[in-house]
């Protein structure tokens, strides 16, 4: 099932963090992340879901 989320997270970052961790505060960050520019977003969700 990680492989699907990282694979989600690279199209779509908030969508892989939300999977892992639902609507909490590393989603709303990854959100943030993500419209600051589009990498950061991608490394936030990836390191969220290796890390859980």
């Amino acid at each position: 099932m990680d492989i699907i989320r990282i694979i989600l997270s690279i199209i779509l970052p908030p969508l892989g963090v939300f999977l892992q961790v639902g609507i909490g505060l590393h989603f709303w960050l990854n959100i943030l992340l993500t419209l600051c520019g589009y990498i950061p977003g991608i490394v936030h969700a990836i390191w969220i879901i290796a890390r859980r």
